[in-house]
């Protein structure tokens, strides 16, 4: 009765690992803690997509909290579309992001491609003090930065251009995309430079038309992150900036808070809005996280 027992649980062992395409039984413990904390993650966006389809009637903040709206509307995404410039938002924000990650991608490899393959006296020094600058929180940097964006008149009192360069300037690099960078080129094989090198190309066409392209995976990952960094900053932004008309969208989105009485359904129906473009921006950039560009590169 026991050995039939025990037959009956490997079977049902069996199945289950085959269905989840896992060979260990145990491994579906770590899936299922895996999944229970993930949910519990995002449980606040799933609480904030729930709270943003609500009708009036319903009561957002009942406990325990309702997930499935009893009363499904679209009625808060176009009050907040309509009452508020939420594309001029958008816009901004595209402009500020975009800048910025262009910025990155660019200084942060001519940064890091030096430190990764030419040799030249105080390169360790000058690495590790780069390095050094990634504990120093931007809040204890915030007022000289700020006073230099003043005395370059740098804010949008001047002008709109002027505007999005003070606000771009301070995040234009940073040493977590130099030290990125600089890892890239490192596991780049020796052998494809000195290749680059016989066939006539120089230092800079070396950067550009061989190295560059290999690093495309980390380019990917630093322009993920500078972009979800940059389009979520509400610290910088709500500081420099003074017209409505040069908001990006975590200030647009903030000011939504006292425009309509803390009306929570049209605040979260902006703060979807506002996550719309990280997802999508990932979903394009997430092709080249894993890549074999290199792979099979140089043989022996």
């Amino acid at each position: 009765m026991m050995s039939t027992f025990k037959n009956c649980l490997n079977i049902i062992k069996k199945n289950i690992c085959s269905v989840f395409g896992m060979k260990n039984f145990k491994n579906i413990w770590i899936h299922l803690v895996l999944i229970f904390v993930s949910l519990i993650s995002i449980f606040p966006f799933i609480w904030l997509l729930s709270t943003s389809l609500k009708g009036n009637s319903e009561n957002i903040f009942a406990y325990p909290p309702s997930i499935i709206p009893k009363e499904f509307t679209w009625a808060n995404y176009v009050g907040v579309w309509h009452r508020v410039d939420l594309m001029r938002y958008f816009i901004n924000s595209m402009i500020v992001a975009g800048g910025t990650v262009l910025l990155n991608l660019i200084l942060s490899s001519l940064a890091g491609y030096p430190l990764a393959r030419m040799e030249f006296k105080g390169k360790k020094i000058t690495f590790f003090a780069i390095l050094a600058t990634i504990m120093i929180p931007f809040q204890a940097i915030m007022l000289p930065v700020y006073l230099i964006t003043l005395k370059l008149h740098l804010v949008d009192s001047v002008n709109d251009v002027m505007g999005y360069i003070g606000l771009i300037m301070p995040f234009a690099v940073s040493a977590f995309g130099i030290f990125l960078m600089r890892q890239a080129f490192l596991a780049i094989p020796r052998e494809m430079e000195e290749a680059a090198i016989v066939d006539g190309c120089n230092v800079f066409q070396v950067f550009w038309k061989v190295l560059l392209p290999m690093v495309k995976p980390s380019l990917a990952v630093l322009a993920i992150f500078t972009f979800i960094g940059s389009w979520g900053e509400f610290l910088w932004p709500s500081i420099v900036l003074t017209k409505e008309a040069m908001y990006t969208l975590p200030v647009g989105v903030n000011n939504l808070q006292g425009m309509f009485s803390s009306n929570w359904r049209y605040i979260a129906a902006g703060s979807i809005i506002s996550t719309i473009p990280i997802i999508i921006f990932f979903l394009a950039m997430q092709k080249y996280f894993i890549s074999g560009e290199n792979e099979g590169a140089v043989k022996g």
